[in-house]
This record gives C-alpha cells, sequence and structure tokens, in this order.
C-alpha cells in the first residue's frame, strides 16, 4: 500500500491509501532486511525485557527520557539544517514528527520547571549525538537512516506502550510525563507510515547509497544498545526500594510460572493455539495481565509496522 497527501506537510494532514508494490530494491524494504537481526538483539535487551515485562523503572525511565530528549535535540536541529536538501527534504515533516518539544515537557514533568539544571547528556547518549550531527553535516543523506530508525519505532505500537507506562508508574489519565508518544498532527499512524516509506522509495539513491543507508541504520541500532546498556547499570546502583518496579514477574507469581502474564504471551508468541488461548483468558481477567498483554500486542504491533507495511 502507498500513502498520499492531499494537502501540503503541515498538522492535520489527510492521507488516501492506494495499491502499492515494493520492489527488494525499494529504500524502505532494504532498511527492513538490512537492520531485522540488529532490530532484534535491541529488543531483547534487558532495559526492553524489563520493559515488557511491566517492570517500568520510574527513574530509569526519567532518565530514558533525558537521553531521547539529547538525541532528537540534535537529530532535528541536522534537519532543520538539511530540509532543503533534495535527499531529505521529501521527508520533512516537523509537525507531524519532530519530538524534542514533547519531550522537553515530559521532562518538565518529572523533574520541575527548573529541569534544564537538573539533567544532562549521558556518554552514551553523547556518542549518539556527535554521530549524528557528524553525518547531518558531512553526510545529510545518512540522516535518512535515523529519521527511519527513531520516527518509525516511535510510531509503531506507541499508543499502546503509553498505556502501559501510565498505568505501572500511576501518571496522569491526561497524558502528562508521555507527550513523547502522542503525535497530534497525524491523522492515521499507519497511513502516514506508508506515505514515509513512499517518499523514502521514491528518493533517487543508487544501490550504493542504499547499503550505505543501512550500515547507518545498524549503527543507530547500536547507539540506542549503548544506551540501553548504560541505563541497566545506572539500574544496579539505585536501591530496589527506589525504583518503581511497576508489575509483578514470575518471582512474585508463588512459584508458578503459568500465572505469570509475560509467561503466557510468550507461549502463545511462539505456538500451542490451545495452550495459548486458555492462558490468555486467565490472563485477561488479571489487571496486571491486561497491561503486560498490550504490552507484549505493542512490540508484535511494532515488529509488523516495520517489517511488513
Amino acid at each position: 500500500m502507498e500513502a498520499t497527501a492531499n494537502v501540503s506537510n503541515g498538522a492535520g494532514l489527510v492521507y488516501e491509501e492506494k495499491e502499492d508494490t515494493l520492489g527488494p530494491e525499494d529504500l524502505s524494504e532494504v532498511l527492513a532486511a538490512g537492520t531485522k537481526e540488529v532490530h532484534e538483539k535491541a529488543e531483547n535487551t534487558q532495559f526492553v525485557k524489563d520493559f515488557l515485562r511491566g517492570r517500568i523503572r520510574k527513574e530509569l525511565f526519567k532518565l530514558g527520557a533525558v537521553a531521547l530528549y539529547y538525541t532528537y535535540t540534535a537529530m532535528e536541529e541536522e534537519i532543520e539544517r538539511n530540509k532543503d536538501h533534495p535527499h531529505f527534504a521529501p521527508l520533512y515533516f516537523p509537525s507531524e514528527l519532530h519530538r524534542h518539544e514533547a519531550l522537553a515537557r515530559d521532562l518538565e514533568y518529572f523533574y520541575g520547571p527548573d529541569w534544564q539544571s537538573q539533567v544532562s547528556c549521558s556518554q552514551a547518549t553523547q556518542r549518539y549525538v556527535d554521530r549524528i550531527h557528524q553525518v547531518g553535516q558531512e553526510d545529510p543523506v545518512l540522516l535518512v537512516a535515523h529519521a527511519y530508525t527513531r520516527y518509525m519505532g516511535d510510531l509503531s505500537g506507541g499508543q499502546v506502550l503509553k498505556k502501559v507506562a501510565q498505568r505501572a508508574m500511576k501518571l496522569p489519565p491526561t497524558g502528562e510525563g508521555l507527550e513523547f508518544y502522542q503525535f497530534d498532527g497525524i491523522h492515521s499512524a499507519k497511513a502516514f507510515k506508508q506515505l514515509y516509506r513512499s517518499r523514502m522509495n521514491d528518493l533517487e539513491l543508487d544501490m550504493e547509497t542504499k547499503k550505505r543507508l543501512v550500515e547507518e541504520a545498524v549503527k543507530a541500532f547500536h547507539f540506542n544498545m549503548e544506551v540501553f546498556e548504560e541505563l541497566d547499570e545506572i539500574g544496579k546502583t539505585i536501591p530496589e526500594d527506589a525504583l518503581n518496579a511497576g508489575m509483578p514477574v514470575h518471582g512474585a507469581m508463588g512459584g508458578d510460572i503459568s500465572k505469570c502474564p509475560y509467561y503466557a504471551a510468550k507461549m502463545a508468541a511462539s505456538g500451542g493455539t490451545a495452550y495459548a488461548c486458555q492462558l490468555a483468558m486467565a490472563v485477561l481477567r488479571h489487571p496486571t495481565g491486561q497491561v503486560l498483554f498490550a504490552a507484549w500486542f505493542a512490540a508484535l504491533a511494532g515488529l509488523a509496522a516495520w517489517y511488513l507495511m
């Protein structure tokens, strides 16, 4: 499928979907195939697995938002610098996609009005930021890889993850602290992602440049994994009672792993339809199970959005 915008770039875009046949040399397909392995590795980092188990540590969540703020500020500075570059201009959607202002509001919620004096860019995040500035200034076409990696991921399952985090950390139902996940300028996430991919596929790039974009996207995933690993190390220094652990895991189930919603979700993912259905019914009767099942579903939705759409 391909989506076309029937008005110019700006808040409130309306999209029309039409049939489109993707080929193996289309940039979106090349990127999806070339990053599949590293994408799976990123989703299997401890930080991400803890999130999917419902163990959303509030202090680490806040530090993660700080890392995102510096990352998106750098990326969007370089996007503004290169908004008229022929290899990036078709992907310039500031009102729809830009996240640094939303992240600033999230940080103000978590840290207070003087949040800027309380946060700093970590070492792993700084390496990510430095690379973004380097490509933006020296090789702007590679910005496509960074924008694709971040924004398409943000639009995949983001609303479900927002609800999981909101409930696990007991955040306000009005969305404070989670504005990063809210894309007010996008009418349909699915249609917008189709539009974005079609714009990527229309870029006039030779195969060698596409391969370089895959290499850069793989680097972007590695930068993200380094940030996750850094957060894990920080988590080891924070007393357990200072962490908002969110939802219970296997150990809180009295030793009965079948009562764990995450385990049920994993069984469903790996097969065994009758067993999965039986466990799913039990899981969904439990409020904790509803949250964790939503998180698991969000992960699958994200993968589908990356590889199938």
